[in-house]
Parts: C-alpha cells; sequence; structure tokens
C-alpha cells in the first residue's frame, strides 16, 4: 500500500495557490507570532497554537489570529484539535525553546523536552494536516530551524539534534507528498531578535554577532517574509529545501 501511494507515475495538475487556513504552532509569540500576522496579511485565516501563555495568546487574538490551547507534545490533544479545527492548507512549526547545557551535564528531562516540542510536534501535527492537503490537492508545510542543526553549537546537543532531525523529516515527507502538489520546507533562522534571544549573555551575543556577515541580528518579520514566499505560487518548484535566512552564517 505504501508503494503503490509513492510510485504512482500519474502527474497531478498544478493548481493555482489560493489562500485558506494557516496552522501556526508557537504562533503567539515571536517567529511564530510574526508568521501568522504575515500570513493573516497574506489573506489567510490563522489558527496559533499555544501552550500556556494566556497574555500572549490575547495579544494574538486582538491582531486577528485566532488562537488555541494544544500541547503539541500530546498526540490525543493534537487529535482533539484537529476534530474541532480543520482545512488548514499551510503548517508552519514554529513552537520552541532551548534547554542549553553541554551534554555531560544535561538531565535526560531536558533532552526529552526539547525533542518533544520541536520534533515529535512536528510529526504529531503534520500527520494530522496533511489529509486535507492531499484532498485539496495543494499545500505548503514549514518547519522554522536553526542554523545549529548543520553546524552544531556547545551547549545545544539536544536542540541541534531536534532540529536536524526536522530537516531529514521534511525531506523524506517531501518526496511522500510532491505528487499531491504539497511542498514541505524549512526556513533555518539565524540569531533573530526575539525574547529566546533577549537572555543570551552579552559576551556570547557579541561572539555570535562576529560569525554573521551581515553584522545584525535578524528581525522576525525577516524571517516570515520567507514563510510568505514559500507559500506563494512562485514557489511551487521548490520543496524538500533549507532556506537560510541567518544573515550568511557560514556553514
Amino acid at each position: 500500500m505504501i508503494l503503490a501511494f509513492m510510485s504512482s507515475p500519474q502527474q497531478l495538475p498544478i493548481l493555482p495557490l489560493r489562500a485558506g487556513r494557516a496552522l501556526v504552532t508557537g504562533g503567539t509569540k515571536g517567529i511564530g507570532l510574526s508568521i501568522a500576522k504575515r500570513l493573516l496579511a497574506d489573506g489567510y485565516k490563522v489558527v496559533s497554537l499555544y501552550h500556556r501563555d494566556e497574555a500572549a495568546a490575547a495579544e494574538a487574538r486582538a491582531s486577528g489570529i485566532e488562537p488555541v490551547r494544544c500541547d503539541v507534545t500530546s498526540g490525543s490533544e493534537v487529535d482533539a484539535l484537529f476534530e474541532s479545527q480543520s482545512g488548514f492548507t499551510v503548517l508552519v512549526h514554529a513552537a520552541g525553546f532551548t534547554r542549553d547545557k553541554l551534554l555531560m551535564m544535561m538531565p535526560e528531562s531536558d533532552f526529552d523536552d526539547v525533542i518533544a516540542v520541536h520534533l515529535k510536534a512536528a510529526f504529531l501535527v503534520a500527520r494530522r494536516v496533511i489529509r486535507h492537503m492531499i484532498g485539496e490537492r495543494q499545500g505548503r508545510i514549514i518547519f522554522v530551524i536553526s542554523p545549529s542543526a548543520l553546524r552544531g553549537r556547545p551547549g545545544q546537543t539536544n536542540y541541534a539534534a531536534a532540529k536536524a532531525g526536522l530537516t531529514g523529516m521534511a525531506r523524506s515527507l517531501a518526496q511522500e507528498v510532491g505528487r499531491f502538489s504539497i511542498t514541505v520546507n524549512c526556513i533555518s533562522a539565524g540569531l533573530v531578535n526575539t525574547g529566546l534571544t533577549e537572555a543570551i549573555p552579552a559576551e556570547t551575543k557579541q561572539e555570535l554577532l562576529a560569525s554573521i556577515p551581515l553584522g545584525r541580528m535578524g528581525r522576525p518579520e525577516e524571517i516570515a517574509a520567507a514563510a510568505s514566499w514559500l507559500c506563494r505560487s512562485g514557489a511551487n518548484y521548490v520543496t524538500g529545501q533549507v532556506l537560510g535566512v541567518d544573515g550568511g552564517i557560514a556553514m
């Protein structure tokens, strides 16, 4: 059955991309919120998933985004979400956080939690969202990753492993669903000015900035612009790729 699903030589027609409903995990803060706002401006009806921060959810709601509380690491909660929400032709997985420590001092829970939010959640949500996309014969799936996925960084073995896993997931899924005009890509977001990076010590931040040819931090809106482009018809032939929006960090 799997081989029949993947190997059919039938070429489906290229349909004009039309704005519909977009689902953004981690879409009430930081990069996720900027992407949600940009997709809203592009004509999508946007549902943003969050876990605990009700104040951030209220701010997103005031912008015209529909915030929905969901633990994206829980299969039962994701299944329940799709019982009440459906019809998404865009998925952006931007949920994430860091728990940086050297590996020899990292608690098992820090490894498990980071892998769950970044990698397992992508599996749970993408598995459900592609059902509608296949029926519509169109769709866009975007995973937000990091240069750490390809270059690594001391203290980020859990985070780098999760983000690297997303690249493999995206490239494999792109091959599974490409025949239905569904594209799957990653955006590698560099050092971006968000609440997450505000906690980075000043010395470490300067070290990171020195490795960026453009010499500055990125803005969340610049990541959102890349996501917007990947959701447009001009990106119909782009799939299984990692788009670096990182100021030129050498890999």
